[in-house]
């Protein structure tokens, strides 16, 4: 995971073998993993002034998640 600077978003990791996206939320202090995130999506994200907007807007409404437990 690589802290990241947003709002809302604390740190962020990914598995590209797997296409797994990875975020912690700051308020939560929860972790969700997104499956089938594309490589370019990831790097969109790393490269969003916005964060925060961009999982809204991106990665929530089109890729599906599931909370880790025990990660936060």
């Amino acid at each position: 995971m690589i802290p990241v600077q947003s709002t809302s978003i604390a740190a962020v990791g990914y598995e590209p073998a797997r296409k797994a996206l990875y975020l912690r939320f700051h308020q939560s202090r929860r972790t969700y993993r997104y499956a089938g995130v594309p490589d370019r999506v990831y790097r969109k994200l790393m490269a969003a002034e916005s964060k925060g907007r961009f999982v809204n807007a991106v990665i929530k409404p089109n890729y599906p998640c599931t909370r880790i437990r025990g990660a936060g």
